[in-house]
């Protein structure tokens, strides 16, 4: 029964959709990118509060939400932590402990609708402006950022390449927008019509079409070194987009691995993070 409704529900709102798009295309586009963006999980677990309440840092009022912020102090550079989509800074706990081990003074921050930070809907652009505060008030050196979170580094980097930033580092992060809009479109069963609404919706709200919010066009300029890693057996975002980013941004080094998935908190990944941030 619940396969059968995990099935029926989203196929339901695609109908709606279709339906509302008849009539008023731009509502059809609203509704449909208000049910992408929602945030269904994420927030703090209980045997995570202990880690995070720990480290609280501040809570900033960014874009109309209370971003909950953390800080783990140290003498080395500031390396600034990117969760990823219904996650938290949680995820960051066994790389922190690593970049504490090496004195790295180290901040992170829950996005909207995540961890602590108030909200329901997250996208790339938003994510951004809340990373650009922390860039212009914390200045951090290294970006480390963990799928949607590093494609949302390399977003920033396109539009502020002017940086205290001198690094970045994505972890199992996807490059085109378009991909996702195919499965959002695969999962609702949504009519070309409402596409064609929702595509125009975004480049009149962001100033991008689907095909045009691509990671590999935002590093085609991005002369920052950068560490991509992708695991080729993530079921989450397939390994090419990182090979696709890589062909694109110059000064970057490509690790792929296997057997890892998609979080890769493995040792073995963060030493390379480590080997990364020390080399000159």
């Amino acid at each position: 029964m619940k396969k059968i409704l995990s099935t029926l529900i989203p196929h339901l709102y695609g109908q709606w959709l279709n339906v509302i798009a008849i009539f008023s295309p731009t509502r059809a586009a609203k509704i449909g990118f208000q049910i992408f963006t929602t945030i269904r999980k994420g927030r703090v677990l209980p045997q995570q509060k202990s880690f995070l309440d720990a480290a609280k840092h501040s809570v900033e009022t960014i874009k109309g939400h209370q971003v909950q912020a953390y800080s783990w102090p140290g003498t080395k550079p500031t390396v600034l932590l990117l969760h990823g989509w219904e996650s938290n800074t949680h995820r960051w706990h066994k790389l922190i402990a690593k970049l504490r081990e090496h004195q790295y003074h180290v901040l992170a921050f829950d996005a909207p609708a995540h961890g602590y930070s108030t909200g329901k809907k997250l996208h790339v652009p938003l994510y951004a402006e809340v990373l650009r505060h922390f860039i212009n008030t914390h200045k951090p050196t290294f970006l480390i950022g963990h799928s949607m979170g590093g494609m949302t580094a390399l977003y920033d980097h396109y539009l502020h390449p002017q940086t205290t930033v001198r690094k970045i580092v994505t972890i199992g992060s996807p490059c085109e927008f378009e991909g996702f809009m195919h499965h959002y479109q695969n999962l609702l069963k949504f009519n070309q019509r409402v596409w064609d609404a929702m595509d125009q919706g975004l480049k009149q709200w962001f100033g991008y079409h689907f095909t045009e919010f691509s990671s590999a066009r935002f590093v085609a300029e991005n002369t920052l070194p950068g560490l991509l890693f992708h695991d080729k057996l993530d079921k989450q975002v397939p390994y090419t987009a990182s090979v696709k980013v890589h062909e694109h941004w110059k000064n970057s080094q490509l690790i792929l691995t296997e057997g890892l998935g998609h979080s890769m908190h493995q040792d073995e990944v963060n030493e390379q993070i480590i080997g990364f941030l020390e080399a000159t």
